[in-house]
């Protein structure tokens, strides 16, 4: 009896131990947004204008295109594609443009995909608007296409800890395709209205504001849409694909580094922070049932297989572009090739060697080729979907 006792007490233990770490995991990924600054600025050599950076030498310092480095101090610089060899552990990189604030030898900065820190510094001409939602209004940048003004408009979505700056790298795309862009934002990004405890739904709410940004666009002209989403955001993308309300109105989603799943990309960041990543599935509870969703800080709970779209492949109406580095070990790779596979009728895929997010940063020009190319052949088939899916709206 005692040793059944004893077996118990270690079973109930295990229990709690194992229940208290699946919460921390869920905390942690639904905590508002910070940046992380993990990197120490090892040396700053001038040379006539030419200002070097030297960082220690990892898998992000070394890769090839263009990246930004953030400096806890606020300053922010863009770096040179390529990262030149300084010796055991450590690289270095040219700073392109002004030189900005606060590159100090010890000093701590972060590394980053996010090119462009506006509209202007991207050099976007954009008019700011606020997009009415159920919990406030949402500010959001419109920008015109090159050329005539259109009616197909693109709505470019960022992902979890990330900020509308970050997809201005695909408005430039989206313009040249002719396209109308809304940039828009949503609760808890730290830009759009801050709602509850300041924690994400993990797109399950943050699709309210994205919803009335399309139909913020459907009332202001657009009569065909393209949603371009970004991790996270391609998630909302596919759950306002799927909606019924916008049938002949969404013509097409352009997927960066796509969230097709929660529960696998749970397990990925797990593996990704030295965790089994079966720990992962720990985090699902706390998601997924209303009490412990509460205690974890969420208003409402995460149906996480509204997220499953390998499970809801069948249920994709429209022509999707994923764009997804093949190291991406955050959002695992292989959901998209199982996607295109499962759908090749409606789903493309264009594979990088990128990590997450960064496919545009890996090479640029072939992102821009690729959205551009894409984007037109949805101009060219959207404006007639739309226009028969706009009768009966006319008749009324």
């Amino acid at each position: 009896m005692r040793v059944t006792w004893a077996a118990t007490g270690v079973v109930a233990a295990a229990g709690v131990a194992f229940g208290g770490l699946g919460l921390v995991i869920a905390r942690r990924l639904t905590a508002p947004g910070g940046r992380q600054y993990d990197l120490t600025i090892r040396g700053v050599e001038t040379s006539g204008e030419l200002l070097t950076v030297v960082l220690d030498r990892t898998p992000r310092t070394t890769l090839h295109g263009l990246y930004s480095l953030f400096v806890e101090n606020g300053g922010r610089v863009r770096l040179s594609p390529e990262a030149e060899d300084r010796g055991p552990g450590l690289v270095a990189r040219q700073v392109l443009g002004e030189p900005g604030e606060g590159l100090t030898v010890g000093g701590r900065a972060s590394w980053s995909g996010i090119i462009f820190s506006s509209p202007e510094d991207a050099g976007l001409a954009v008019t700011d608007v606020e997009v009415p939602t159920g919990v406030g209004p949402s500010p959001a940048w419109l920008v015109a296409p090159e050329g005539d003004s259109s009616t197909i408009w693109a709505i470019h979505i960022h992902g979890l800890g990330g900020s509308r700056a970050g997809v201005l790298r695909g408005v430039h795309a989206a313009s040249e395709a002719g396209l109308t862009s809304l940039v828009v934002t949503y609760r808890n990004d730290g830009e759009g209205p801050f709602v509850g405890t300041g924690r994400s739904g993990l797109g399950s709410d943050e699709a309210d504001d994205v919803r009335a940004a399309v139909r913020f666009a459907r009332e202001n002209g657009a009569r065909s849409v393209v949603l371009v989403g970004w991790s996270m955001g391609a998630a909302i993308a596919l759950q306002l694909g799927a909606d019924a309300e916008f049938h002949g109105l969404i013509a097409g989603l352009v997927l960066e580094s796509p969230v097709l799943d929660w529960v696998s990309t749970i397990r990925a960041n797990c593996a990704r922070a030295g965790m089994p990543d079966w720990t992962g599935v720990l985090a699902v509870p706390w998601l997924k049932f209303r009490t412990m969703a509460r205690v974890t800080g969420l208003a409402n709970r995460v149906d996480l297989r509204r997220f499953d779209w390998i499970a809801r492949a069948d249920e994709l109406t429209v022509p999707t572009l994923i764009l997804h580095g093949s190291p991406d070990t955050s959002s695992p790779f292989a959901l998209s090739a199982r996607l295109r596979d499962l759908r090749p009728d409606i789903v493309d895929l264009e594979a990088f060697d990128a990590d997450h997010t960064m496919t545009w940063n890996s090479d640029c020009e072939r992102w821009q080729a690729v959205v551009c190319s894409w984007l037109a052949g949805r101009a060219s088939t959207g404006t007639n979907a739309a226009s028969a899916a706009s009768v009966p709206h006319d008749r009324a």
